[in-house]
Protein backbone atom coordinates (compact mmCIF):
# COMPACT_ATOMS: atom_id res chain seq x y z
CA UNK A 1 0.00 0.00 0.00
CA UNK A 2 1.75 3.44 -0.85
CA UNK A 3 0.96 6.32 1.34
CA UNK A 4 2.10 9.37 0.81
CA UNK A 5 4.54 11.59 3.15
CA UNK A 6 1.54 13.52 4.45
CA UNK A 7 -0.08 10.66 5.39
CA UNK A 8 2.35 8.54 6.80
CA UNK A 9 2.53 11.83 9.05
CA UNK A 10 -0.95 11.91 9.70
CA UNK A 11 -0.63 8.11 11.16
CA UNK A 12 2.67 8.26 13.11
CA UNK A 13 1.19 11.39 14.70
CA UNK A 14 -2.69 9.18 15.15
CA UNK A 15 -1.12 5.94 16.82
CA UNK A 16 1.34 8.71 18.87
CA UNK A 17 -1.84 10.34 20.35
CA UNK A 18 -3.59 7.32 20.34
CA UNK A 19 -1.48 5.37 22.47
CA UNK A 20 -0.91 8.56 24.96
CA UNK A 21 -4.71 8.76 25.23
CA UNK A 22 -6.37 5.72 24.37
CA UNK A 23 -9.08 7.90 23.21
CA UNK A 24 -10.23 8.83 20.15
CA UNK A 25 -8.16 11.56 18.61
CA UNK A 26 -9.49 14.63 16.84
CA UNK A 27 -8.25 16.03 13.62
CA UNK A 28 -7.41 19.28 15.07
CA UNK A 29 -4.98 17.83 17.63
CA UNK A 30 -2.54 15.54 14.59
CA UNK A 31 -2.88 19.49 12.37
CA UNK A 32 -1.57 21.06 15.27
CA UNK A 33 1.45 18.63 16.02
CA UNK A 34 2.15 17.99 12.56
CA UNK A 35 1.47 21.94 11.12
CA UNK A 36 -1.22 21.30 9.11
CA UNK A 37 -4.22 22.66 8.31
CA UNK A 38 -7.52 20.73 9.69
CA UNK A 39 -9.29 20.80 6.19
CA UNK A 40 -6.32 18.91 5.04
CA UNK A 41 -5.94 16.42 7.90
CA UNK A 42 -10.09 15.94 7.60
CA UNK A 43 -9.61 15.20 3.35
CA UNK A 44 -6.96 13.02 3.97
CA UNK A 45 -8.58 11.00 6.78
CA UNK A 46 -11.10 10.11 4.05
CA UNK A 47 -8.88 8.73 1.91
CA UNK A 48 -6.97 6.56 4.88
CA UNK A 49 -10.44 5.55 5.76
CA UNK A 50 -11.31 4.23 2.52
CA UNK A 51 -8.00 2.41 2.66
CA UNK A 52 -8.93 0.90 6.45
CA UNK A 53 -6.15 2.62 7.87
CA UNK A 54 -8.15 4.41 10.10
CA UNK A 55 -11.88 4.41 11.55
CA UNK A 56 -14.03 7.38 12.91
CA UNK A 57 -15.74 7.24 16.42
CA UNK A 58 -18.94 9.56 15.76
CA UNK A 59 -19.84 12.00 19.43
CA UNK A 60 -18.81 14.63 21.13
CA UNK A 61 -16.04 13.03 22.03
CA UNK A 62 -15.32 11.36 18.99
CA UNK A 63 -12.35 11.94 16.13
CA UNK A 64 -10.39 8.83 14.67
CA UNK A 65 -8.59 5.41 15.27
CA UNK A 66 -6.00 3.52 13.69
CA UNK A 67 -6.88 -0.01 12.85
CA UNK A 68 -4.96 -3.09 12.80
CA UNK A 69 -4.36 -2.46 9.34
CA UNK A 70 -2.78 0.77 10.09
CA UNK A 71 -0.07 -1.00 13.03
CA UNK A 72 1.16 -3.33 10.03
CA UNK A 73 1.51 -0.74 7.28
CA UNK A 74 3.54 1.04 9.60
CA UNK A 75 5.64 -1.93 10.89
CA UNK A 76 4.48 -1.08 14.40
CA UNK A 77 3.38 -4.24 16.61
CA UNK A 78 -0.01 -3.42 18.10
CA UNK A 79 0.32 -4.27 21.49
CA UNK A 80 -2.86 -4.49 24.90
CA UNK A 81 0.47 -4.50 27.56
CA UNK A 82 2.90 -2.15 26.79
CA UNK A 83 6.43 -2.08 28.61
CA UNK A 84 8.45 1.61 29.23
CA UNK A 85 11.44 1.22 27.50
CA UNK A 86 13.55 3.83 29.51
CA UNK A 87 14.86 6.73 26.45
CA UNK A 88 17.50 9.09 26.85
CA UNK A 89 18.80 11.86 25.16
CA UNK A 90 22.37 13.55 26.72
CA UNK A 91 21.69 12.32 29.50
CA UNK A 92 17.82 13.65 29.92
CA UNK A 93 15.13 10.81 30.22
CA UNK A 94 11.92 11.85 27.43
CA UNK A 95 9.59 10.71 29.34
CA UNK A 96 7.23 11.34 25.84
CA UNK A 97 8.92 9.72 23.12
CA UNK A 98 8.08 5.62 23.61
CA UNK A 99 10.76 3.10 21.47
CA UNK A 100 8.96 0.45 19.47
CA UNK A 101 11.12 -1.50 17.85
CA UNK A 102 15.25 -1.71 17.61
CA UNK A 103 16.88 -2.96 14.54
CA UNK A 104 20.30 -4.14 14.70
CA UNK A 105 21.35 -5.15 11.09
CA UNK A 106 24.21 -6.83 9.62
CA UNK A 107 27.46 -5.36 10.14
CA UNK A 108 29.76 -5.30 7.24
CA UNK A 109 33.01 -3.35 8.49
CA UNK A 110 34.36 -3.85 12.19
CA UNK A 111 34.49 -0.29 12.46
CA UNK A 112 30.71 0.28 11.58
CA UNK A 113 27.57 -0.70 14.07
CA UNK A 114 24.33 0.81 13.23
CA UNK A 115 21.25 0.76 14.24
CA UNK A 116 17.71 1.60 13.47
CA UNK A 117 15.48 2.98 16.25
CA UNK A 118 11.44 3.37 15.66
CA UNK A 119 9.69 5.52 18.10
CA UNK A 120 6.45 7.53 18.74
CA UNK A 121 6.55 11.05 19.49
CA UNK A 122 8.13 14.23 18.07
CA UNK A 123 11.60 12.86 16.69
CA UNK A 124 12.24 16.45 16.28
CA UNK A 125 13.33 17.49 19.24
CA UNK A 126 16.35 15.09 18.36
CA UNK A 127 19.34 16.32 16.64
CA UNK A 128 21.80 14.86 14.70
CA UNK A 129 24.94 14.48 17.16
CA UNK A 130 23.07 13.59 20.17
CA UNK A 131 23.71 11.32 22.71
CA UNK A 132 20.67 8.72 23.34
CA UNK A 133 20.23 6.11 25.69
CA UNK A 134 17.56 3.04 25.45
CA UNK A 135 16.78 0.19 27.91
CA UNK A 136 16.93 -2.01 29.65
CA UNK A 137 14.71 -3.39 26.95
CA UNK A 138 11.81 -5.56 28.68
CA UNK A 139 12.71 -9.08 27.02
CA UNK A 140 16.51 -8.93 26.53
CA UNK A 141 17.61 -6.33 28.97
CA UNK A 142 19.74 -4.39 26.68
CA UNK A 143 21.34 -1.31 27.06
CA UNK A 144 22.29 0.63 23.74
CA UNK A 145 24.06 4.12 23.68
CA UNK A 146 25.01 5.66 20.39
CA UNK A 147 25.01 9.16 18.62
CA UNK A 148 22.54 9.95 16.01
CA UNK A 149 23.39 10.32 12.45
CA UNK A 150 20.08 10.48 11.19
CA UNK A 151 16.59 11.37 11.51
CA UNK A 152 13.64 10.33 9.29
CA UNK A 153 10.44 12.85 10.54
CA UNK A 154 8.13 10.75 8.41
CA UNK A 155 8.67 7.64 9.91
CA UNK A 156 10.05 8.74 13.38
CA UNK A 157 13.26 6.47 12.57
CA UNK A 158 16.39 7.32 14.06
CA UNK A 159 19.81 6.30 12.79
CA UNK A 160 22.39 5.85 15.15
CA UNK A 161 26.12 4.93 15.34
CA UNK A 162 26.48 2.44 18.41
CA UNK A 163 29.22 3.64 21.02
CA UNK A 164 27.86 0.27 23.33
CA UNK A 165 25.60 -2.46 23.40
CA UNK A 166 25.14 -4.30 27.49
CA UNK A 167 23.26 -6.68 27.77
CA UNK A 168 22.15 -6.77 31.85
CA UNK A 169 21.98 -11.10 32.84
CA UNK A 170 19.04 -12.25 33.97
CA UNK A 171 19.35 -13.18 37.23
CA UNK A 172 18.22 -11.74 40.56
CA UNK A 173 19.53 -9.37 43.14
CA UNK A 174 20.44 -11.95 45.86
CA UNK A 175 22.39 -14.20 42.83
CA UNK A 176 25.02 -11.09 42.79
CA UNK A 177 24.85 -9.41 45.70
CA UNK A 178 26.64 -9.79 48.79
CA UNK A 179 24.35 -11.40 51.20
CA UNK A 180 26.83 -12.17 54.21
CA UNK A 181 26.20 -9.26 55.72
CA UNK A 182 28.61 -6.34 57.40
CA UNK A 183 27.07 -3.90 59.21
CA UNK A 184 28.31 -0.71 61.77
CA UNK A 185 26.67 0.85 64.66
CA UNK A 186 25.73 4.36 64.77
CA UNK A 187 28.02 5.18 67.93
CA UNK A 188 30.92 3.86 66.88
CA UNK A 189 33.69 6.35 65.69
CA UNK A 190 35.26 6.79 62.76
CA UNK A 191 39.06 5.27 63.51
CA UNK A 192 36.76 1.89 64.81
CA UNK A 193 34.63 2.35 61.47
CA UNK A 194 37.72 2.38 59.40
CA UNK A 195 39.52 -0.12 61.16
CA UNK A 196 36.54 -2.31 60.09
CA UNK A 197 36.08 -1.51 56.76
CA UNK A 198 39.74 -1.82 55.89
CA UNK A 199 39.75 -5.26 57.55
CA UNK A 200 36.43 -6.18 55.82
CA UNK A 201 38.27 -4.74 52.01
CA UNK A 202 35.74 -2.89 51.29
CA UNK A 203 34.12 0.38 50.12
CA UNK A 204 31.40 0.92 52.56
CA UNK A 205 28.93 -0.87 54.68
CA UNK A 206 25.38 0.02 55.51
CA UNK A 207 24.66 1.33 58.90
CA UNK A 208 22.52 -0.63 61.50
CA UNK A 209 20.43 0.46 64.42
CA UNK A 210 18.12 -1.52 65.90
CA UNK A 211 17.80 -3.48 62.93
CA UNK A 212 17.01 -0.84 60.57
CA UNK A 213 19.28 1.20 58.19
CA UNK A 214 19.53 4.09 58.94
CA UNK A 215 22.46 5.57 56.87
CA UNK A 216 25.52 4.56 55.16
CA UNK A 217 29.21 5.12 55.17
CA UNK A 218 31.91 4.85 52.62
CA UNK A 219 35.71 4.69 52.24
CA UNK A 220 35.53 8.59 50.88
CA UNK A 221 33.26 9.53 53.86
CA UNK A 222 36.13 7.89 56.09
CA UNK A 223 38.87 9.53 54.45
CA UNK A 224 37.12 13.20 54.35
CA UNK A 225 36.02 12.91 57.85
CA UNK A 226 40.26 11.52 58.81
CA UNK A 227 41.42 14.74 57.27
CA UNK A 228 39.43 16.79 59.21
CA UNK A 229 40.52 15.44 62.33
CA UNK A 230 37.23 13.72 63.18
CA UNK A 231 38.41 10.93 63.80
CA UNK A 232 36.92 10.42 67.23
CA UNK A 233 33.18 11.81 65.71
CA UNK A 234 30.84 8.89 65.92
CA UNK A 235 29.47 7.22 62.55
CA UNK A 236 26.30 9.06 63.00
CA UNK A 237 27.69 12.25 62.47
CA UNK A 238 29.13 11.48 58.98
CA UNK A 239 26.96 8.83 57.07
CA UNK A 240 24.52 9.58 54.51
CA UNK A 241 21.27 9.10 55.76
CA UNK A 242 19.74 8.69 52.36
CA UNK A 243 19.46 4.59 52.16
CA UNK A 244 18.35 3.06 49.25
CA UNK A 245 16.55 0.04 49.55
CA UNK A 246 16.08 -2.76 46.96
CA UNK A 247 14.14 -6.31 47.51
CA UNK A 248 16.62 -9.37 47.01
CA UNK A 249 14.10 -10.82 44.26
CA UNK A 250 14.28 -7.64 42.10
CA UNK A 251 15.96 -8.33 38.87
CA UNK A 252 19.49 -6.93 38.54
CA UNK A 253 18.04 -4.66 35.77
CA UNK A 254 15.93 -3.04 38.40
CA UNK A 255 19.06 -2.51 40.81
CA UNK A 256 21.09 -0.91 38.01
CA UNK A 257 18.41 1.52 36.89
CA UNK A 258 17.95 2.66 40.76
CA UNK A 259 21.32 3.17 41.10
CA UNK A 260 21.43 5.57 38.04
CA UNK A 261 18.28 7.38 38.78
CA UNK A 262 19.66 7.90 42.52
CA UNK A 263 22.78 8.64 41.77
CA UNK A 264 24.59 6.48 44.18
CA UNK A 265 27.17 3.40 44.26
CA UNK A 266 25.26 0.50 46.39
CA UNK A 267 21.72 -0.78 47.21
CA UNK A 268 20.82 -2.27 50.92
CA UNK A 269 18.94 -5.90 49.73
CA UNK A 270 16.22 -6.52 51.71
CA UNK A 271 13.37 -9.53 52.09
CA UNK A 272 9.80 -9.74 52.03
CA UNK A 273 9.51 -9.04 55.44
CA UNK A 274 11.39 -5.35 54.68
CA UNK A 275 14.75 -7.07 56.53
CA UNK A 276 18.17 -6.15 56.12
CA UNK A 277 19.94 -9.37 54.35
CA UNK A 278 22.40 -7.66 52.15
CA UNK A 279 23.60 -5.12 50.00
CA UNK A 280 24.71 -4.91 46.02
CA UNK A 281 26.98 -2.55 44.62
CA UNK A 282 27.93 -1.20 40.92
CA UNK A 283 31.33 -3.55 41.77
CA UNK A 284 29.34 -6.75 42.28
CA UNK A 285 27.25 -5.92 38.79
CA UNK A 286 30.59 -4.95 36.97
CA UNK A 287 32.22 -8.32 38.20
CA UNK A 288 28.92 -10.58 37.28
CA UNK A 289 28.64 -9.02 33.79
CA UNK A 290 32.73 -9.42 33.53
CA UNK A 291 32.60 -12.93 34.18
CA UNK A 292 29.59 -13.59 31.35
CA UNK A 293 32.38 -12.14 28.70
CA UNK A 294 34.99 -14.08 29.98
CA UNK A 295 32.96 -17.21 29.90
CA UNK A 296 31.37 -16.59 26.29
CA UNK A 297 33.14 -18.69 23.36
CA UNK A 298 31.32 -17.99 20.44
CA UNK A 299 29.33 -14.91 19.04
CA UNK A 300 26.01 -14.58 19.70
CA UNK A 301 23.74 -13.20 17.59
CA UNK A 302 20.90 -11.01 20.14
CA UNK A 303 17.74 -10.51 18.81
CA UNK A 304 15.59 -7.48 20.49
Amino acid sequence: MKLTPVQREILITLVDLYHKTKEAVKGEDIAEIIKKNPGTIRNQMQSLRSMGLVEGVPGPKGGYKPTAECYRVLNIEPCDHEEYVPFYVNSVPMEDIKVVGISLPDIPHPNMCRASIQVLGNTKKINVGDIIRIGPTPVNKLIIRGRVIGRDDIDNILLIDILEIISIPKEKVKEVATMSLKTLSPDITIREAAKIISDENISGMPVVEKGKAVGIITTTDITRALAEGKEDSKVKEIMSKKVYTINENAMLAEAIEKMENKNVGRLVVTNDRNEIVGIITRTDIICRMARIFRDVKQPKLITV
